[in-house]
């Protein structure tokens, strides 16, 4: 199955407080529990005013359905086509 990477424009992002991080996982959570199970949230990084998450999917297009029930922005869908880390330098 396919990974993603979505980016997420959110002006202070990495000012928002547990309380509401709680809630926006929450969100997403539900609406992925609403999709089915062909959809997974792997891990997301927040930084001073973006999320980038990391998803695994049948395609776009469902990745751009969760984000939009959830009301959350994906400025940026791309398709992870292969990973690399320093054991590639082996």
């Amino acid at each position: 199955m396919p990974k993603y990477v979505i980016e997420r424009e959110i002006p202070a992002a990495g000012q928002i407080c547990d309380a509401d991080m709680q809630a926006i996982s929450q969100k997403s959570c539900s609406v992925l529990q609403g999709l089915g199970p062909q959809i997974q949230w792997v891990q997301s990084y927040v930084t001073d005013d973006k999320i980038y998450c990391i998803y695994i999917a049948p395609d776009k297009e469902t990745v751009l359905e969760h984000a939009r029930q959830g009301g959350f922005p994906a400025n940026s869908v791309a398709e992870v086509k292969r990973m690399i880390d320093p054991t590639t330098a082996e």
